[in-house]
């Protein structure tokens, strides 16, 4: 199996930026989609955007396209999430995610992701 874990949630002032990091074990980390999820209180699970293992194909949610931006560092077995121009809506915990799978798109549902990582909570303040 593959463990993650997230790193780099905290809060910040709407407008500000924070780099959310999650850290992937084991060897075939390259052989993942890595996707980005978010949960607001009494929200469902929401895509926010994935890359695929490659990094030259990407996929975002309309609400963070241009705002935010994925990346992946294979060797480091690291997938990372630049946030900018935060604002409240923002507001959620924020999930990394691994899929599997060898269709060369990226998945936007939540069901198709095989392992989770525990959360950061990302909290937009003003």
């Amino acid at each position: 199996q593959v463990q993650l874990v997230e790193s780099g949630g905290g809060l910040v002032q709407a407008g500000g930026s924070l780099r959310l990091s999650c850290a992937a074990s084991g060897r075939s980390f390259s052989a993942y989609t890595m996707g980005w999820f978010r949960q607001a209180p009494g929200k469902e699970r929401e895509f926010v955007c994935g890359i695929k293992w490659s990094g030259g194909r990407t996929r975002y949610a309309d609400s963070v396209k241009g705002r935010f931006t994925i990346s992946r560092d294979n060797a480091k077995n690291t997938v990372y999430l630049q946030m900018n121009s935060l604002n409240a809506e923002d507001t959620a915990v924020y999930y990394c995610a691994a899929d599997w799978s060898p269709v060369q798109y990226v998945p936007n549902a939540a069901n198709a992701y095989d392992y989770w990582g525990q959360g950061t909570q990302v909290t937009v303040s003003s």
